[in-house]
């Protein structure tokens, strides 16, 4: 079984050596149905897929509730934080989302982690932007529950200027 790691990044100029490899791996977080119930009553997206478990049982091809595909993908800033140190910075900023498939589902009470790849980076006035591959895994299975490429925009702290 893979170990969870991360990598530190000590200034932005060396995002450069890290474009195209896994910088990380998080450790498992778990899928519990109060968390899928908490996102349903947030979001009041309350389809019977995330929520009724006996339903779910008898007329789901999964054989029991799911969780949003848009809860898995929240977790892409804390799968970030736990696989990619960057120093020197004094503000990260989510910027967006350049892809994002959800090929399989998140059943409830599974554990699921993220494999974290920096894709691109690029020098922008005062930090840097860059895109990150993140591949979503949940124990036991072989195909991912969610692929998606986010895009942060990071500025340099006080002891690094451009």
């Amino acid at each position: 079984m893979e170990k969870p790691y991360s990598t530190t990044i000590n200034n932005l100029n060396d995002l450069k050596q890290y474009q195209g490899k896994e910088i990380g791996l998080s450790d498992w977080f778990h899928m519990s149905q109060d968390k899928i119930n908490t996102f349903a009553d947030v979001t009041e997206d309350s389809q019977w897929i995330h929520l009724d478990a006996k339903r779910a049982a008898e007329e789901s091809p999964y054989k029991k509730t799911i969780a949003h595909g848009f809860l898995v993908l929240s977790y892409a800033s804390q799968i970030t934080f736990r696989t990619m140190k960057l120093n020197n910075i004094k503000l990260a900023i989510n910027y967006g989302l350049d892809k994002v498939r959800f090929p399989n589902a998140t059943p409830s009470d599974s554990y699921f982690r993220g494999r974290v790849f920096l894709i691109e980076s690029e020098e922008i006035p005062g930090g840097a932007k860059y895109k990150l591959n993140i591949i979503f895994e949940v124990k036991g299975e072989t195909k991912p529950v969610c692929v998606a490429e986010t895009l942060s925009l990071v500025y340099f702290g006080s002891e690094e200027k451009p």
